[in-house]
This record gives C-alpha cells, structure tokens and sequence, in this order.
C-alpha cells in the first residue's frame, strides 16, 4: 500500500520562510516584497526582521499569506571585529496569527537597522525583566526552548555565515528545521548549501526537516533564489503552519518534488528533469542515479538505514531536497 510522505492531497505553495524588509536592515518594504515574489510565483512570506515581531495583516489577500516572525541573534564575546566572531541566527514563525507576542524579549537591546524604530509596535510580556543572550549550548537552546513553548516554528539558520561548525551546532536543541539552504548568503560568496550539516544532525538524532529560504535583504541579487515547496489544503494561515509542523514539505533552489512514497520496502520520487538523484542514508550505502531527463526513481530501504532522504539535482547543479525520514517509523508503520 502506498504511503505519502508529502500528500497526495492538498496544493503546493512557494514559500519564502526567512526575509528582510525595512522593518529592520531589508532595502524593500513589505508591500514591494509581496509584489516581487508574488510575481515570481510565490504565495507565502515569513517576515523575519532582526529582533523585532511586527506582523503584515494588510498583506494578506486569497493568494497570498504573510507570516508572522522575527529572526534572533546571540554573538560570542570578546575581543575583536564583529565578523571575527562566531553567532547563532534562528528564526521563529508564528504557528497561530493571532500570536503577536514576543518571547525572550530586551527592551533596549538586539535591535539591529531600522528595527530600532519599530520597537514600539513590539508586543511583549512586561511582567518579565528584560532578556539578556547568551552565546553557549545553553542560551541558544534556552531561547529555543522559549520559541517552541511560546508557539513558534523554530529554524536555525545559515551555519557557515555564522562561522559555526559541528561543536556549536551538534549543542543546539529544540529547532523544528535548519536551513539547507541560504540563497543571500550562497550569492554572497558562502558555501551555505550545508546538506553535510543536516546529516550531521540526523546522525546523531536530532530529527529534524530541512528548509531553504532566500534570507533576502534587497543589496544585492538574493531574492527568489531558494525556497519550501509546501503541501496543504489551502492557504489559509492553519494549513500552511500545520503542514510545516508535519513536515510536509521539500526544500529547493531549482528542482521540483511532484511524489514521495513509500510502498512496501521501497522509496518513490517523481520530479522535474533531473541529471542526478541521489539518496542518503545514515550508512555507507548511500549512492546516485544518473542521467539525463531523469523524472523519477526508487530505492530499498533497510531496517538499519537509520534514515533516508532524497536529493534531486538539475543538469545546472541545483538541487531539491526531501526531509529525512527514518526508518522505525516507515517500515513499522501500520498506515
């Protein structure tokens, strides 16, 4: 019996979940961002200026959604420039509209552009003291800790920007999803296609999805470049967040996912002309097919592959990227 990974139900819709507007240190305003990706065929932004959680309402219409959100920064201390220092990005997207709260916030600090001038649109808690980061294992998986139960999905962004590696990145805990892909930092000369960084996740069991998303600021040539295709019923703000919540989801910078299945002990993708597609297991027995136009593929599963997942890679090198999935769950499932 077949069971879909990503259903066989429902609509996609291109999402960009990590954007800079002049909100905080984007050239353009929300109303020009919804007009260029609306025009690039996208229907969903997640409005994620630095430090601030100012929501669009007036963006909304029935083909597009704006999200709620705002990304947060933690730098290490010390001597030294700015960009000598290692830092942890992590966004956090409102999983209910309504929710326009802001956890873990400092009235006077984190405010980074012109988000300075919006911290009066800010809605907190002022019962709490002020929120102070701190760059450890412990004050960034606090602050995610804070997102999740105040009800955000929770991202963590960009690693090689960041100049993190795996002993930083190995101690975070309680993201929903990482970023495979960061479009802004990719075109700004970084290696952010960080597929290594996500297997090192999933290795050592943090089970995770995978994401990409532009982190557009407007400077230079980094919007419309990478993005999840996501799978709901409908664009309402409730599908869309229940869908990123289940995973139901692919990330890419090129390629298209059309199906995703399992049916017995093996795994079925359909998808766009392809050159490769490869599937990743957490064993040594990962391998690629190749060709030209190719547009679909199966592979065995293994009750000790650990996990699966799928790239598929266009005659340009660009690549779509499915969500791990592990293996208790798809050969012990009764569905």
């Amino acid at each position: 019996m077949k069971r879909y990974l990503i259903p066989d139900t429902g609509s996609f819709y291109k999402a960009n979940l990590h954007c800079h507007s002049t909100v905080s240190d984007g050239k353009r305003t929300p109303q020009e961002i919804k007009e260029i990706y609306m025009g690039k065929g996208y229907s969903v932004i997640a409005f994620t200026d630095h430090n601030v959680l100012v929501p669009h309402p007036d963006l909304r219409s029935d083909h597009f959604l704006p999200l709620n959100g705002f990304e947060a920064d933690v730098t290490a201390e010390g001597a030294g420039p700015w960009d000598t220092k290692k830092t942890c990005h992590i966004c956090f997207i409102a999983m209910d509209p309504e929710n326009i709260t802001m956890p873990f916030y400092h009235r006077s600090a984190y405010f980074g552009g012109n988000a300075v001038n919006y911290r009066q649109q800010v809605v907190f808690d002022e019962s709490q003291p002020d929120y102070v980061r701190e760059y450890s294992h412990a004050g960034v998986c606090d602050m995610m800790r804070r997102g999740r139960e105040a009800g955000f999905f929770v991202t963590y962004n960009h690693p090689t920007w960041s100049r993190e590696n795996y002993s930083e990145y190995m101690g975070y805990e309680g993201m929903h999803a990482m970023e495979i892909m960061n479009y802004d930092c990719w075109v700004g000369g970084y290696l952010e296609y960080n597929p290594r960084v996500y297997d090192d996740m999933l290795s050592a069991g943090k089970r995770i999805y995978a994401i990409a998303a532009d982190d557009n600021h407007g400077w230079s040539d980094d919007e419309c470049g990478a993005w999840t295709m996501i799978k709901a019923e409908n664009l309402s703000y409730s599908a869309i967040m229940d869908a990123l919540v289940k995973g139901h989801f692919y990330a890419s910078w090129g390629p298209e996912i059309h199906a995703l299945w399992t049916e017995g002990d093996t795994i079925h993708i359909t998808c766009s002309p392809a050159q490769r597609i490869v599937v990743t297991y957490q064993t040594r027995r990962s391998y690629a097919i190749r060709g030209e136009g190719l547009t679909e593929a199966a592979f065995r599963l293994r009750p000790d592959d650990g996990y699966v997942r799928i790239t598929v890679v266009d005659a340009e090198g660009r690549c779509a990227d499915t969500n791990a999935y592990f293996m208790d769950d798809l050969l012990n499932s009764d569905e």
